[in-house]
């Protein structure tokens, strides 16, 4: 297996474009993934990757080979799947992302009782806000809050979730209750924003009688983690617009309350993605079906006797 950890390797470090990321995804110091690179280079015969010390880019040579060995991959991928599919004995190792929220409230808790069920089985998380790249970064689920542009990737909806603006009682009797999100611009209130390197959300498209409108919103905070913006809202420090089940529980004790209700939020959509050649892999199959059902028995028993809000 030796020649095929090399393959692994270097199709690794072609797509993350680092040998030490590269290292890190396959669990191993880069002194390693540097020497099996260096002996795929000297059984092929030719070099694969041109180094400098600050840059690592493919030759010809590594482009026209990454096409091959990445079909190789799959292939021996696709084989093991059935082999494991046909055994029932699902193995191997499943790289999973998902946004912070989602990934702490509605997966991170489920995984020991998943990995009890299926104890060979390994789980990798990785909680971020920012935007994935599942093919490049080799992931085998990727959780996705947002609506999707045009994508390749295999796209499994998992609920439609209405959103809504919210602030404490607090902030409310200092700055005021706005009515919409004219007001929000004029009044100059303190919008509470998420923003991360890729983020395309700088301003609140909400729904108004004219349809979907953009308004330029501002605030003195902003964060990358959407659980630090709804600690600030909790504290009185601004505004915050949040799927309905991430605040659920605020809303019904009364420590957020709707705002601007006259323009809401428009809903987005909670998904979960894959790569098409990853479906036939079982494991990928046992976790998505699992995890979804258990998210919508979430998400249901979140929402269970929340008051009636305008946000439509």
């Amino acid at each position: 297996m030796s020649y095929v950890n090399n393959i692994r390797m270097f199709v690794r470090v072609y797509e993350l474009g680092s040998m030490s990321a590269a290292a890190r995804d396959q669990r191993c110091s880069p002194a390693v993934a540097s020497a099996r690179i260096s002996e795929l280079e000297k059984h092929l015969g030719v070099r694969l990757f041109n180094r400098t010390t600050r840059s690592l880019q493919p030759t010809e040579n590594g482009r026209i080979f990454y096409d091959g060995a990445r079909r190789v991959l799959d292939t021996i991928d696709e084989a093991e799947a059935a082999v494991m599919d046909v055994t029932q004995n699902p193995r191997g190792t499943l790289f999973i992302a998902a946004p912070l929220g989602i990934g702490r409230r509605f997966i991170a808790p489920h995984v020991p009782a998943f990995k009890d069920l299926y104890p060979q089985i390994d789980l990798r998380l990785r909680l971020s806000d920012r935007v994935i790249d599942v093919t490049a970064e080799g992931l085998d689920i990727a959780f996705h809050l947002g609506h999707l542009e045009d994508s390749t990737l295999k796209v499994r909806l998992i609920a439609d979730c209405p959103r809504i603006l919210c602030a404490a009682p607090a902030y409310i009797s200092r700055r005021g209750m706005p009515a919409d999100g004219a007001a929000l611009v004029q009044d100059r209130h303190d919008c509470l924003n998420l923003r991360f390197p890729g983020a395309k959300e700088f301003q609140w498209t909400l729904q108004t009688p004219e349809g979907p409108r953009r308004f330029e919103i501002a605030g003195p905070y902003e964060s990358d983690d959407g659980d630090v913006l709804t600690g600030w809202a909790l504290d009185g420090h601004g505004i915050v617009l949040k799927p309905i089940f991430e605040v659920a529980e605020h809303l019904k004790d009364g420590r957020l309350l709707p705002v601007a209700t006259a323009t809401p939020p428009l809903p987005t959509q909670l998904s979960v993605l894959s790569q098409h050649r990853r479906l036939k892999d079982p494991k990928v199959r046992l976790f998505t079906d699992y995890i979804v059902a258990r998210i919508k028995a979430d998400m249901a028993a979140r929402m269970a006797g929340l008051p009636s809000l305008s946000t439509a």
